[in-house]
């Protein structure tokens, strides 16, 4: 099998999603306290990635078991593949003056109307559905949804019920909330000094719309070998790295998914790839704080996260977004690097702060983080990353001040438990 071949089947949906489960549980499952089946009342089902979502007529008396329902059909779907449930909920009432009761129409050849009536229309926030052929549908045929019956899902998963992994001890995030902040020339430069200093380190861009690890690590067109439907990350300098840049082919094709697609691209990233035993894997976050943040706080073990910001007000304000993001998810900021803080001439010697002044030391003051510390605005710095050679491995200016940042890292990190079990 080729590696194309390979890799089209670990992405395929086939392999995570089984069709014909789903659709039997569906057929099988009867409404509870009643003899009315479940397909009977499907008006809209559509599946993103490892997302089914299902619109459901139901009636006034059967309010009480919607939860029950969607509990029963979650369990059940999950051995099918899908990982979340979104079940959309119409609820239907009888004419005027109808006192029949729901009993009464599933009675064969009960003469009351049982023709649907929604009490309020409302679109529904679902994506778009795709037809056999790959074609969107009109609008219209979106589920509408009333208001007052919102859709019914599991409790999101929390940060501390989610497991380890077997082969990785901390996973670093490095956000910014907000592009162009040199987040990913920061996060190439972290994982070098780390594994200076003595870690076994890997690297995931997670930066799923616009990856530049590659480029950054001089590897871009490489593709990952591939074994038993798992990728075997690619080596850089020492450091385990895969992006999905690896897998695009070149630098010009767009990965144009909706949001289901690139954080289950993201997850396979993660799970399908063969990780070596790391003390830590830094993950490049995209910038903002949507799907794919969202997605890490809930399914990836997340150690810590590491904010990377410039001086100015712009930057902070997204910075903060991304701090009041993890906390909420309860994922612990380990600190704040400011990045760009201050530039020197190279002709003059003059020292300027372009940016401004203070902002990491605002941002850490006002969260009682550390400022892990303080990176110039070098042109050294972006032409060693564009050449593939950061400024870790050239050797340049910077490569003290990331050494430092590393060292603080590493003391924040907490200390790996011994295994009792073992003699040495």
């Amino acid at each position: 099998m080729s590696w194309l071949s390979s890799l089209k089947s670990v992405f395929s949906p086939a392999q995570e999603v089984k069709e014909e489960e789903i659709q039997n549980v569906l057929q099988s499952y009867i409404l509870p306290n009643s003899k009315n089946a479940l397909q009977d009342r499907i008006s809209q089902i559509n599946v993103e990635g490892r997302t089914l979502q299902i619109t459901i007529n139901t009636l006034p008396a059967e309010a009480d078991q919607l939860q029950q329902i969607h509990d029963d059909l979650a369990d059940a779907l999950e051995k099918c593949g899908i990982q979340e449930l979104n079940m959309h909920v119409i609820q239907q009432k009888h004419n005027q003056g109808d006192a029949c009761s729901s009993h009464d129409h599933a009675k064969e050849g009960h003469s009351c109307s049982t023709q649907p009536k929604a009490e309020t229309k409302q679109q529904a926030n679902l994506p778009p559905v795709i037809d056999a052929s790959g074609a969107s549908k009109p609008e219209e045929s979106q589920a509408e949804i009333d208001p007052n019956n919102p859709p019914i899902q599991k409790a999101t998963p929390q940060q501390r019920d989610v497991p380890k992994h077997p082969r990785i001890q901390n996973v670093i995030l490095v956000s910014s909330g907000k592009g162009g902040v040199g987040k990913s020339t920061t996060t190439v430069n972290l994982a070098l000094a780390l594994q200076q200093l003595g870690l076994k380190v890997g690297v995931l861009d997670a930066d799923i719309y616009g990856p530049s690890i590659p480029t950054m690590l001089g590897n871009q067109g490489r593709t990952p070998m591939i074994e038993a439907e798992n990728f075997v990350p690619i080596d850089a300098y020492g450091l385990a790295v895969l992006s999905i840049g690896h897998l695009t082919g070149d630098h010009n094709t767009p990965v144009a998914w909706r949001g289901p697609k690139a954080t289950g691209a993201l997850m396979q990233l993660f799970n399908q790839t063969l990780w070596p035993e790391l003390d830590v894997l830094v993950i490049d976050m995209p910038p903002g704080t949507g799907d794919i943040q969202l997605t890490l706080a809930q399914r990836i073990p997340v150690t810590a996260a590491i904010i990377v910001t410039t001086p100015q007000n712009v930057a902070l304000m997204d910075a903060t977004k991304g701090i009041e993001l993890f906390n909420r998810v309860h994922i612990p900021v380990m600190g704040v690097i400011e990045n760009m803080s201050t530039h020197i001439c190279s002709n003059c010697g003059h020292e300027e702060q372009i940016f401004g002044t203070g902002g990491g030391d605002k941002l850490a003051e006002q969260y009682d983080i550390p400022l892990l510390g303080r990176l110039p605005l070098n042109v050294r710095i972006r032409e060693n990353a564009d050449a593939g050679k950061p400024s870790v491995i050239a050797g340049d200016d910077a490569a003290e001040s990331y050494l430092a940042i590393a060292k603080k890292v590493i003391d924040a990190l907490p200390k790996a438990e011994k295994d009792q079990s073992r003699i040495f």
